[in-house]
Parts: C-alpha cells; sequence; structure tokens
C-alpha cells in the first residue's frame, strides 16, 4: 500500500502545480476557506486511472487528493496553511448523473452524483471528530479518530502498571475535536417524477464548510460517497440498513430557467422564429392544442409563462414580476386540463388541488425528526420557486390555509414561525388558480364576487382574472363536439401544435433571460389608459383602480415583449396588455348596468349598483312612512323618474326580496323588512 501511496501523493502534488489550481489554491487562502472545488475533468485529463479509481474507492483516494492539496497550501501561503490542520478537496461535474430513485446497494462505498430539491434542513450540530479519552483507573488520556456511525472508544488501558482487565474510559468533551455537521433531505424534482408516483427522499450528510450552504426549495447538485447506516427501532433491522449520501461536494444549482441547456444552434432558431410577424399567434396555438378556442386565455397563459421583468429598487424594495391569473368557471370548461397542462410546460411547474392543500403544504411545514430535533420542510409554492404554481379548486380551501399565499402571492416569500424556527423562504412564483362558482354555475345576474367563495384580500392580488362559461351556443357547441369527437377517434390532436412542446418549453426559458425595459411612448399608452380608468369613475366617487393595476399593466406589457424576443416594450406590447386588461375586466367587474366597474374587487359591490339598492330602499321607506307601505306602480314610477330602467328595478327587487332586505305583505305592495 505504501508503494502505491508516495508516488501518487508526489504526482498528485503535480496536478495541483497546475497554473489553475495555484490560483485557486491560493485565493481561497486569501478569504479563509478550508477547501477547494476540483473539476472531475481536469482530473481525468491530469491522470486518466487514478481518476476512474477515484469513483470506485473515494474513501482511499480523497484522503491522498486532500494532502496533496495541502502540500501545495503550504506553498503558496504557508502562514495559513499552519493555521488550517484541513484543507479538502470537493469534487464537482462527475461525468454522470445518477438519478435519486436509482441509488442501489450496488453504488455503495462508491462517488456518485445526484440532483435533487432539498426538502428539509436539520439544524447544525457539532459531531466528535477526534475523541480524547480518559482511563478512568490510572488516568492516562488516549485521542481516537472517529468514525461516521458510532462512538470508538480504546479497547484497553496501554499503561504497564494499570493494565485493567476492565476497560473504563471517560469522553473529555473539552479537550476533544468537533467538526460542524448538518442532515439535509433530497428530493426528486418535480419533472423527473415518474407518473403517480412519491418522490424518493436521501438523506445527505454534510461537515465543515458543507452545512448551511443550501436551504430548503433549493435545487442541488451533491456529490458524495454511498454509506449505510443500521436501522435502529425495527426488531428486524439487524440485517436491514438505509442508505445515505456522505457529502463531498454541494452546489446549488442556477434556480433560472437559464439552467436549461440551450445550444447556439437553438438559440439561431429561436431568433428567427421570433422575427415572424405571427410569432403571438403560434406560441398561443401551442399551448393546449387539445383545448378548442380559449384564445383570450390562451395568450394571458403564455404572458404568465413569460413573466415580466422583477425590479429590486436601491431601497432594497423588490416588485414582482411573475403575474397570476385566476379562472373562474362552470364546471366542464377544461379549466384542470389547463392547469395542469401549464404545470408540465413551464420549466418548473408544480400542480396541487386546494381540496387536498393545507397552508403547511403550500408553504413550508415544522417537523419534527426522530431524535427530537426541529427541520423545516419546503411545500409546493417554495418548490416552485422561479417557476409556475397551479391551485386547482382554490375556492375549496380552508380560510384558515388559504390566508397562507397572500404573502406568497405579492411578497413572493413564505415567512414561517414555528418551534423555534424562524425563517423566510423564497416563493417567486407565477400562480395560476382556478375556482368554480359558488352555486355550481356562474349567475350572470349576481356580481363576481357573489359568484365566487374567495376573500377581496386574494382576488386584488390576481392580475387578470377570466370568467369561463358555458352558455349554449349552435355554432360553438357544432365546433366543439366535432374536436371532441375528432380526438376520441384518431386519439390525436386534429391539428398538431405549431410549436412542440420541448421545443416550447426551451423557447419560454431562452425568452426569460432577456430583460425587455419599457420605452416612454409604450408607458405613455399605459398610464392614459390607467388615468382614464381613474376618470372614468371619479363622477361615482369610486377608487376605480390601484397602483397595483397599473404595476399588473407594466407586468403584461414586459412579458409581451419577451415573447417576441424584444429588448424594448414598444407601443404594440402595451396595448396587447391594455386589451388583456380591458377583456379581464369586462368579464369580472360589470354591474348589473353593463359598466365595468373595479370597486366590486376591492369592496365586494359595484358601486353603482350599491347607490341603486341604496336608493330603492331609501324609497321603499319613504313610501312605507306616508301610507303604511310601497305600492309596486308608485314605487316603479319614482324609481324610474331617478334613471333606473325596468330590468333594473326588477333585478333589485327580486335581490332584495331573497335577501330578505325587503318583503312583500300583498301582491303589488313592498316594505322594509
Amino acid at each position: 500500500m505504501s508503494s502505491h501511496v508516495i508516488p501518487l501523493d508526489e504526482k498528485l502534488v503535480q496536478f495541483f502545480k497546475l497554473e489553475k489550481y495555484r490560483s485557486i489554491i491560493a485565493q481561497a487562502a486569501l478569504m479563509g476557506k478550508k477547501s477547494i472545488q476540483v473539476d472531475f475533468a481536469d482530473l481525468l485529463a491530469f491522470d486518466e486511472s487514478f481518476a476512474n479509481d477515484l469513483i470506485n474507492n473515494p474513501l482511499r483516494d480523497l484522503p491522498v487528493l486532500d494532502k496533496a492539496c495541502m502540500k501545495q497550501l503550504q506553498i503558496e501561503d504557508p502562514t495559513y496553511a499552519a493555521t488550517v490542520e484541513e484543507f479538502h478537496v470537493r469534487i464537482v461535474n462527475l461525468p454522470a448523473t445518477t438519478p435519486l430513485r436509482e441509488v442501489r446497494s450496488s453504488h455503495l462505498r462508491k462517488l456518485v452524483m445526484i440532483d435533487g430539491l432539498v426538502a428539509r434542513a436539520s439544524a447544525v450540530k457539532p459531531i466528535l471528530k477526534t475523541g480524547r479519552f480518559r482511563c478512568r483507573y490510572c488516568g492516562t488520556t488516549y485521542d481516537i479518530e472517529q468514525d461516521i456511525h458510532r462512538l470508538r472508544q480504546p479497547d484497553r488501558c496501554e499503561t504497564p502498571s494499570c493494565r485493567s482487565k476492565r476497560p473504563s474510559f471517560e469522553l473529555m468533551p473539552e479537550e476533544s475535536k468537533y467538526v460542524d455537521y448538518q442532515v439535509i433531505g433530497v428530493q426528486e424534482k418535480p419533472e423527473d417524477l415518474p407518473p403517480g408516483q412519491l418522490p424518493r427522499v436521501i438523506e445527505i450528510r454534510t461537515r465543515d464548510d458543507l452545512v448551511d450552504v443550501v436551504r430548503p426549495g433549493d435545487r442541488v447538485i451533491v456529490v458524495g460517497v454511498v454509506q449505510s447506516a443500521q436501522e435502529r427501532g425495527v426488531e428486524a433491522s439487524l440485517r436491514t440498513f438505509r442508505l445515505f449520501l456522505d457529502a463531498v461536494s454541494i452546489e446549488v444549482a442556477s434556480k433560472e430557467p437559464q439552467a436549461i441547456h440551450i445550444t447556439p444552434e437553438e438559440e439561431m432558431e429561436f431568433q428567427e422564429m421570433a422575427k415572424d410577424p405571427n410569432i403571438y399567434v403560434r406560441l398561443r396555438d401551442s399551448i393546449a392544442p387539445s383545448i378548442y378556442g380559449m384564445e383570450t386565455i390562451k395568450e394571458a397563459i403564455l404572458l404568465l409563462l413569460m413573466g415580466g421583468r422583477t425590479k429590486v429598487f436601491p431601497d432594497g424594495l423588490r416588485v414582482r414580476g411573475e403575474i397570476n391569473i385566476l379562472l373562474v368557471g362552470d364546471p366542464g370548461t377544461a379549466k384542470s386540463q389547463l392547469l395542469q397542462y401549464v404545470a408540465s410546460i413551464a420549466p418548473r411547474g408544480i400542480y396541487t388541488s386546494g381540496r387536498g392543500s393545507t397552508a403547511a403544504g403550500l408553504t413550508a411545514a415544522v417537523v419534527r425528526e426522530k431524535n427530537g430535533g426541529m427541520v423545516l420542510e419546503a411545500g409546493a409554492l417554495v418548490l416552485a420557486d422561479m417557476g409556475v404554481c397551479c391551485i386547482d379548486e382554490i375556492d375549496k380551501m380552508r380560510p384558515e390555509d388559504r390566508v397562507a399565499i397572500h404573502e406568497a402571492m405579492q411578497q413572493q416569500t413564505v415567512s414561517i414561525a414555528k418551534g423555534g424556527i424562524v425563517a423566510t423562504l423564497n416563493a417567486r412564483t407565477s400562480i395560476l388558480a382556478a375556482a368554480n362558482p359558488t352555486l355550481g354555475r356562474y349567475d350572470p345576474l349576481k356580481i363576481f364576487t357573489e359568484n365566487v367563495n374567495l376573500p377581496i384580500t386574494i382576488l386584488s392580488r390576481f392580475d387578470l382574472i377570466f370568467v369561463l362559461r358555458d352558455e349554449p351556443n349552435p355554432e360553438q357547441d357544432r365546433k366543439i363536439s366535432s374536436h371532441i369527437a375528432s380526438l376520441h377517434s384518431i386519439g390525436l390532436p386534429v391539428v398538431s401544435p405549431p410549436i412542440p412542446p420541448e421545443k416550447l418549453r426551451k423557447y419560454i426559458a431562452y425568452a426569460k433571460r432577456i430583460e425587455p425595459v419599457l420605452t416612454p411612448t409604450a408607458m405613455r399608452l399605459l398610464e392614459e389608459f390607467y388615468m382614464k380608468m381613474r376618470a372614468m369613475y371619479e363622477t361615482t366617487k369610486t377608487v376605480s383602480i390601484t397602483a397595483r393595476q397599473l404595476e399588473s399593466l407594466i407586468r403584461l406589457t414586459e412579458a409581451h415583449a419577451r415573447a417576441a424576443l424584444k429588448e424594448q416594450a414598444t407601443e404594440e406590447d402595451a396595448e396587447a396588455a391594455i386589451e388583456l386588461m380591458k377583456k379581464s375586466l369586462s368579464e369580472v367587474l360589470t354591474d348589473v348596468t353593463g359598466a365595468p366597474d373595479i370597486d366590486i374587487i376591492y369592496t365586494g359591490k359595484p358601486k353603482s349598483i350599491r347607490d341603486k339598492i341604496a336608493l330603492v330602499i331609501e324609497t321603499i321607506r319613504k313610501f312605507e312612512e306616508q301610507q303604511g307601505y310601497a305600492a309596486d306602480h308608485e314605487l316603479r314610477n319614482e324609481l324610474m323618474q331617478h334613471g333606473l330602467t325596468k330590468e333594473e328595478i326588477d333585478k333589485i327587487l327580486v335581490r332584495l326580496i331573497t335577501e330578505g332586505t325587503i318583503y312583500s305583505p300583498r301582491t303589488g305592495q313592498y316594505k322594509v323588512a
């Protein structure tokens, strides 16, 4: 063994004498680091047989590498080398990534690379590295190097005068050496999950300068040695072991969609695609091609996938660039299919249903470990960071659980304070939500907030809200039925999408790298539209539109520019954003008169309706004081003089009687209840 190690040790010192690693080591010493990263490809180029041997015998070869690196550190910076006891080599970029669910017993004591999501992280604790033990009989001390699994004590006392037959030693904690230690759980990424399978989690044990490098929700690439530990607590566990990874290096993979690898050829192809004047139509028609129609909603979803520019101001204030959309509609209008499609096409998409989601499942949970410690587990919104979280049936969530998503929708963080853990996690995610109307079908006679069982606080955080109504329309119905019939008979869409899903995903990831800036003319257009909306309701003294709507317009404009890979968001983009906003407002914010009224979103009732209802009740009261009741024809004549139409009076009277505000003692007479 020794004849093998010495020449190898010397040879590896030559590796660290390469210009690249000399400067890396010098830099590490300057910054006070305890390790350097070594690219596996460099080792392979330097000594192929050693590199291959390292994968199969990491426990033997890694200390040799550390030793060779330490020798070079002593040359580069002798002063710093004298202060550190150990200097580690962190191997990165192995040739192949092992899928998390394929780590088997054949990988034991070998070097592997896995990637996944950090689902939980324990607190950092000290672990014994070298234990100093004292003999209880004669007081002689022994230093024992510790291994991974259990506490190692001296076998017996070596002092000739003692030679105790019954070895009895006590650990001297204050004279022993410790190293930081943390356990993290890494789970499979949502996109790598086979359908219908639960995500697997593998335990990663980190120590020294690898602790606290990652947080729950981070995507990581871990290189480590596969080890096994005996299972405890189960009777049959004497022969069963569980696998874990002893981390050699941990890198936080880029959380951006930029992490998707795009070749220069693809880049050129995307630039060519963007020059097509019909690019928006092609992109829109590529979204959920098996769902017929819904052009406006698909266009909005395209902009949600693109997203606007996130801005961080000099004072640290962060304004979200992500777009949130709510779809409200009758059953059978393909809301769930749209959501599931978006979750599959988004560079990072997670689908969840409101009925099965709790506040902890959406945000983060504090879980008690077996050994009594508390760990943080990331929920859906944290795992969808930098992606899209699709929440179906958001109206079915328990109100106390729904409150949890308020913060994620506006501030884009998830704050948690439980069990002694106080943390803020990133949840920079777009939310695409779907809800069913309260009474099963959307009632156009009622205002929007009466149709949807959602609080105003959540509704105002959506940039766009669309109502999907299932109304009989012979021509439309014929088109939909022939579309469905052809889908079922052939099993393939009649029209294949203009852009295949895989290419669309890459196009979106590429487009998200562009940071479009609004031109002064585009900004002026948005401001004019905003001012118009404010002015429209000045007469009715209602706050028609808030700064949130202006921010939404800016986000939509930037997303529209991104879709065509433009560096500048022009008037054309601003007009498209205004058009979408108008369509969204026209569906949601119409009162009984048919005029859009954004006050519905903020107070639950449109200003004009509230005024008219108040007028009707006041008039009935007036007649009641005069003659004891309000006669139908007199009431109607009086109200028509105040500008109400026959249809409006009918709707308001029916509504007030239904609500129990007024009643009819006999036909043609009204009284206030």
